[in-house]
């Protein structure tokens, strides 16, 4: 049976030309297509646009119109192909991993380094790829596919700004790789055995605020005051300045838990954090009701917490069993109560 896919997309460099002003996502999703017209022999490929920005101009808004898009177009077809700008695509994977949990249908992301219409350029076979590996009858749930890797949609990160290679998986290995139109995988297909489920409320007050030495410990107030969740993204496993403590500690201490979540991450991209390594660190923990983001990459907490933070008058035990709960193996470790 002829695999029949939704492409759906948002812009990007991969649907951009050269203006004297710089490269402009123009390109319609009709258009990207005629770059592949032998694609269109082996599948029935049908498109949407979404939107089309650069990706520097996604919001959470947009992760929620394309959750919505796949949603309603969810039972028509055999898989999804977003092709979405690189900046961002990382933010939007991981969004919508916790936005559509349970699919055993593919969502697939891409894009490119250079536009499609380049002379050289990655799209043509980033987009074959993800067509191919959305049209595989092992495919299932949220993941980046991109120079010849497929990627955990919890696990991608952009660590290049040039090159093809441009994403990593963090702190897990690669699902599979594509070689020559074949698909060789390193882990088994997951067996889904739930029902999907799609969310469609996210809350954007989660703020990340990136240690730096010297930082001023008078922006806490004003973050604690317009934000419901701080992601702090600390020195090595999770070591906090001693001029920061103080101011910290005092805000934390105005707030329940649920009411101002503090969330301890890593600036270090690879091994994760471990906040009781250090006395500062250890004084925290013991002191106050924190979460702790361990080898999950930052693109995949923030989106996390604000997936979780969308509940209206969600208590403490529920926002730490909802951060702790193993979704898209965004993290390894074992689950806490």
């Amino acid at each position: 049976m002829t695999k029949k896919l939704l492409i759906l997309t948002t812009g990007g460099t991969i649907a951009s030309v050269k203006t004297p002003h710089g490269l402009i996502p123009a390109l319609s999703s009709e258009e990207l297509l005629s770059y592949l017209p032998e694609i269109g022999r082996d599948f029935l490929l049908q498109t949407k646009a979404v939107c089309n920005l650069d990706s520097t101009d996604i919001t959470p808004d947009h992760w929620l119109m394309l959750a919505e898009s796949i949603k309603e177009e969810y039972h028509n077809y055999d898989g999804f192909v977003i092709c979405h700008g690189t900046d961002t695509m990382a933010y939007t994977a991981a969004a919508l991993s916790y936005l559509i949990q349970h699919s055993s249908k593919p969502i697939v992301l891409t894009g490119a380094q250079k536009p499609i219409g380049s002379e050289i350029t990655d799209a043509k076979a980033n987009l074959r790829d993800s067509i191919l590996y959305a049209a595989d009858p092992d495919s299932r749930g949220v993941q980046i596919v991109f120079d010849g890797k497929v990627i955990l949609g919890t696990r991608a990160k952009k660590t290049k700004t040039l090159s093809f290679s441009a994403f990593s998986s963090i702190n897990f290995p690669y699902l599979a790789t594509i070689h020559d139109g074949k698909i060789i995988r390193y882990l088994p297909p997951s067996i889904e055995k739930n029902p999907v489920v799609f969310y469609d409320r996210l809350n954007p007050k989660v703020f990340l605020l990136k240690l730096t030495p010297g930082i001023s410990p008078a922006l806490l107030s004003e973050i604690f005051c317009l934000y419901d969740c701080i992601i702090i993204e600390s020195f090595g496993v999770g070591g906090i300045p001693d001029s920061l403590e103080k101011e910290l500690f005092r805000q934390l201490s105005k707030y329940a838990p649920e009411e101002k979540v503090l969330v301890m991450t890593t600036q270090v991209t690879y091994e994760g954090s471990n906040v009781g390594t250090y006395e500062v660190g250890r004084r925290l923990n013991e002191s106050f009701s924190i979460l702790e983001a361990r080898d999950m990459t930052l693109e995949a907490v923030l989106t996390k917490m604000m997936w979780i933070m969308a509940e209206e008058n969600i208590s403490w035990p529920e926002i730490c069993r909802k951060f702790y709960m193993r979704i898209n193996s965004d993290t390894l470790l074992q689950e806490q109560g």
